[in-house]
């Protein structure tokens, strides 16, 4: 009698990996094999990308060998990012592969709530009050009742040691859920899906100078050296957190490897109390399953035969395993061993499988043709029974052998699904608030990323015992640089709509032309190009009709906008309709070298805005690039010339001709040539320059900023909706070529600015006052001085993000700032 084993061997591995997945080496199927005897769990809790720590996530997962898991309240969309001018959404989705690809190194697995990052806040009570506290200690609730940790670890305390609202909030939700989270009248919706889960102790991962602020000695503390060392893996767990750490790109957060011992201090928050150890009177064997003596038992033979240059003798055993795992009765750890068992099958047999398809693009009714294979490399007879593809046309019955280094390959039509969905970010499906992602399926909360639209299975015997393996579908070319690259199936629209610009400023009553792109993502397409607008804005044509003939085909049309009298602004929404049915999607694509491509699909839309920003009396502006911004992009959309200065302009070229020079946000943190041109900058100002420094961080500061002496701090204002008080009314600056009053910041988004001046020499004058509800005063977000014939700011406003926005009074005022060199 044939007997069956058959499951999925890509859960985590499908959410994380861009390629098919690698076979493990001989120390990992070591590593793998120990794994299989421990049933234990750890859940670390923080709020952004980045707060995680990958030294606590690879020791526990590589070296406890625990399943261990990092939940991230957010996704960082309102953190900075210094490799690109990505803000808001996108910086989401790419936080987010960076934390995937942290986790790919230290061997956690990654979950998110619905809570958006809204930026810095200064207080729980603030947090808690914009993400809805009770939405997100659900989340937090569900995930814990979903992963079933033994142990919770919080990144920050209850008690505020860390500094930022968000950070405080985690700890608080944390602890909350761990209390509620065994109780069935707590979220009972969600027992439809999961069950109650108690875990046996919740820890804060304490740092000393907060112990120290706390009168608590860490010496009475339980305490961990995260610093061993691997000798399977041949690193410490701080090298392999180093690595880790340094995925997180877009936050400059690079780290060097520690190879010695290294501590660190946990507080017990609640639950039962442990002495020596983090999982003190935690089972972790299979003890603690009823039916598990036997699965125990088979596991120490396989380690005890196992031999790393011959890993293949041990996959009879291994066969056994699998159908004694069948038969516990715990359904989460049958279903989370059973996984493991299959993959080091797969890898003591070296069999290599993978589906590539013709074309990384499909749409919806479509079809694409895949080619499956799988390749035999051990000396074990395996029969190949079927190979089944997702949405596959015909029957995929094979029944043949394959011997050692055998390849056997089959080319397959699926046929996409009318009403599939499309490759988009879960998250970002429905329109979301400014906290709070709108999320319906309750299933999706938690995971960082949908799983892939199409897999390949491959059903195999060995000596008449049956398993299925499986892997995503690819689609593969190669770089002759790169090698070999692979790219995830995307599902796209018909049509994809480009707008050329997501924001238009206009500036004069002038009517100017829009392009817009349309992109043929199928068959032969014939439809009308529309243009919506609001308001008082018109449009010449309204519409286009279009054919699109052949597959990536592209059109471009012109729209010319005729703007309203007054300043006013107007959404700008395109769509294609097509046989009655309206396409209005874009697509927006985020490639960088360590992640997967990202591709999505929101709604083809721009605003457009109509400004009173009187006078235009500069022209040329020089600009230093910083971490990334687009306040260039958005002076030239008004009509100004600006030159991105290089460092060759900076070090060896004339400042003469710009009239005005500004430098983009932390230019003096990221560029480490700015002490060589400051000076030229400084007598730049001497001489008659107008010259506009944007925030930068008082860590790894390069030059002095300014003409005078000026510190840097931490101070900022959060509550975009504050008031500002403007303490020089006559000055020059709020008075020409525009008149600025206190509506001028009205309409403000995330926050009023962020690192203020701290201290500053009596030669600066403070030109705004604001602060934070329950605060004091502060004067250090605008800073004027005169240096010789020229003018100087210091500015900690969020120019960054009020600009991109769109917010009338923020381009009004930096205009100001530009032209305070000229004569009225």
């Amino acid at each position: 009698m044939i007997r069956k084993i058959s499951a999925v061997i890509l859960l985590n591995f499908c959410l994380i990996y861009a390629q098919p997945v690698e076979n493990l080496n001989s120390s990992e199927i070591k590593l793998a094999l120990e794994k299989l005897k421990v049933l234990g769990s750890i859940l670390y809790i923080a709020a952004h990308p980045d707060d995680e720590n990958t030294k606590a996530l690879a020791y526990f997962s590589k070296g406890k060998l625990v399943r261990t898991g990092y939940l991230s309240l957010t996704r960082g969309d309102g953190g900075q990012n210094l490799i690109g001018d990505e803000q808001g959404d996108i910086l989401g989705i790419i936080r987010t592969q960076e934390l995937l690809q942290a986790r790919k190194i230290d061997g956690a697995e990654q979950f998110f709530t619905r809570a958006i990052d809204f930026g810095y806040s200064k207080t729980p009570e603030e947090t808690l009050s914009k993400w809805n506290k009770e939405k997100l200690l659900s989340d937090v609730v569900w995930v814990i009742r979903k992963f079933k940790p033994d142990i919770i670890i919080t990144r920050f305390p209850v008690s505020g040691q860390g500094t930022h609202g968000h950070h405080t909030a985690s700890a608080i939700l944390a602890l909350d859920a761990f209390r509620i989270a065994a109780d069935p009248s707590v979220y009972p919706e969600q027992l439809q899906f999961v069950e109650t889960w108690q875990p046996k102790r919740i820890y804060w991962n304490a740092w000393t100078p907060a112990l120290n602020s706390m009168n608590i000695d860490p010496d009475t503390l339980l305490k961990i050296n995260f610093g061993e060392y691997s000798p399977l893996l041949g690193k410490s767990y701080t090298e392999i957190s180093a690595v880790a750490r340094t995925m997180h790109k877009s936050q400059g957060f690079g780290d060097s490897g520690w190879r010695a011992d290294f501590f660190n201090y946990f507080l017990l928050l609640d639950g039962s109390n442990s002495v020596n150890d983090i999982f003190d009177d935690v089972d972790l064997s299979w003890n603690k399953i009823s039916s598990g003596d036997n699965v125990e038992k088979l596991i120490n033979t396989a380690i005890d035969n196992y031999d790393f240059e011959n890993p293949k003798n041990v996959i009879p055993v291994l066969l056994e395993l699998y159908e004694e795992i069948q038969r516990v009765d715990n359904v989460h750890w049958k279903e989370i061993k059973s996984k493991e068992v299959l993959e080091i099958i797969r890898s003591c047999s070296g069999i290599w499988i993978e589906a590539i398809a013709d074309d990384y693009l499909t749409t919806p009714g479509n079809k694409l043709n895949i080619a499956a294979s799988i390749i035999n490399r051990s000396d074990m007879t395996v029969d190949l029974k079927e190979i089944n593809l997702t949405y596959q046309v015909k029957d995929s019955l094979i029944n043949s052998t394959l011997s050692n280094g055998q390849l056997i390959s089959v080319n397959r039509t699926v046929q996409i699904p009318t009403d599939i969905n499309l490759s988009h970010p879960y998250w970002l499906e429905n329109e979301h608030s400014e906290n709070v992602y709108e999320i319906s399926d309750q299933t999706l909360i938690g995971l960082p990323v949908k799983d892939f639209p199409l897999t390949g299975e491959f059903k195999i015997s060995f000596e008449g015992k049956e398993i299925i393996l499986t892997t995503p579908v690819f689609f593969r070319t190669t770089d002759p640089v790169e090698g070999e690259i692979y790219r995830q199936i995307e599902i796209a629209p018909p049509v994809t709509i480009n707008i050329e610009k997501d924001l238009f400023l206009f500036s004069t009553n002038e009517p100017r032309s829009i392009s817009i792109s349309i992109k043929n993502n199928s068959d032969e397409l014939n439809g009308t190009l529309l243009l919506n607008l609001e308001k008082d804005w018109k449009t010449v044509p309204e519409k286009y009709s279009i054919n699109l003939k052949s597959k990536n085909e592209e059109q471009h049309y012109n729209f010319i906008i005729h703007p309203p009298d007054i300043p006013s602004e107007s959404k700008l929404s395109v769509e294609v309709d097509i046989n009655n049915k309206a396409y209005n999607r874009s697509t927006v694509s985020i490639d960088y070298p360590h992640f997967p491509i990202q591709t999505y699909y929101p709604e083809a839309k721009a605003k457009l805005v109509k400004l009173n920003i009187g006078q235009k009396v500069v022209d040329t502006i020089g600009y230093i690039a910083g971490s990334g911004d687009k306040v260039p992009d958005y002076l030239e959309e008004l009509g100004f010339n600006v030159q991105i200065l290089t460092d060759e302009i900076l070090t060896n070229g004339s400042l003469k001709n710009y009239e005005v020079i500004v430098s983009g946000i932390r230019a003096y943190n990221t560029n480490d040539r700015a002490q060589v041109y400051s000076d030229k900058l400084m007598y730049y100002v001497k001489n008659g320059g107008t010259y506009i420094v944007q925030y930068n961080t008082a860590h790894n500061l390069q030059a002095q900023l300014g003409p005078y002496p000026l510190t840097i701090s931490r101070d900022r204002v959060t509550e975009e909706d504050k008031q500002v008080k403007i303490l020089q009314p006559d000055h020059k600056l709020f008075n020409y070529p525009n008149k600025i009053t206190e509506d001028d910041f009205n309409g403000w988004v995330q926050e009023r600015g962020l690192y203020f001046a701290g201290s500053w020499d009596e030669k600066y004058i403070p030109m705004l006052e604001m602060n934070d509800t329950g605060e004091s005063p502060q004067k250090g977000s605008l800073l004027y001085a005169e240096y010789g014939s020229g003018k100087y700011f210091y500015t900690g406003l969020s120019f960054f993000r009020q600009l991109p926005a769109g917010n009338p009074g923020a381009y009004r005022l930096f205009i100001n700032m530009i032209s305070s060199g000229k004569n009225e």
